[in-house]
């Protein structure tokens, strides 16, 4: 049968693709940028937290209908208490995860109060402070071709004395160990 229906489909259907059929969206909008984008999980738990008691309405229809029927409570009266408790039962359960979720805050859009990690370290507050001074205070040498003209290099530089243009030293000194030999 569902062979028939993936046959019966691509027989009747009409194929005709053309470029905007064979873009990501056909909603109108224009794809833009990765798709790999960062997804905030809040818009996630909302829409769980809203699909959850949307849902969830849905059962009180039937208990409704039950309930507000005279001719199966005129027939049966323990049916409708038994309705009555069940409902409250249901709905006690309901506002007792919304409870939940409200005061975890997954219903707040921002975090009004963030959470600072604390760790039991015996470092003073005054080295952290001395450390970010260093920090703030450090300043980038501009890098460029006038920079490196501007400031003449005289130690690291040592003229050939045929009158050639200086050479270049390395800034620094590699220090290598000879391994120890295995006799």
């Amino acid at each position: 049968m569902v062979c028939f229906g993936f046959l019966a489909n691509r027989m009747l259907s009409t194929n005709k693709p053309n470029p905007i059929k064979l873009s990501s969206y056909e909603c109108g909008e224009e794809p833009t940028g990765n798709a790999w984008l960062p997804f905030n999980p809040r818009f996630y738990v909302i829409a769980l937290v809203f699909l959850l008691f949307d849902v969830e309405m849905v059962f009180i229809f039937p208990w409704a209908t039950v309930f507000g029927n005279h001719e199966i409570i005129a027939a049966a009266p323990m049916w409708g208490w038994f309705s009555l408790a069940e409902m409250f039962i249901f709905l006690g359960v309901l506002i007792l995860g919304l409870v939940y979720v409200w005061v975890k805050g997954d219903l707040d859009w921002i975090k009004p109060s963030p959470v600072v990690p604390t760790t039991n370290v015996n470092i003073p507050a005054s080295l952290y402070e001395k450390v970010n001074l260093q920090q703030s205070a450090y300043m980038v040498k501009e890098f460029g071709v006038a920079s490196l003209v501007a400031q003449p290099v005289v130690a690291a530089v040592a003229e050939k004395p045929t009158g050639e243009a200086p050479i270049r030293k390395p800034m620094f000194k590699p220090n290598f160990k000879k391994p120890a030999s295995d006799e």
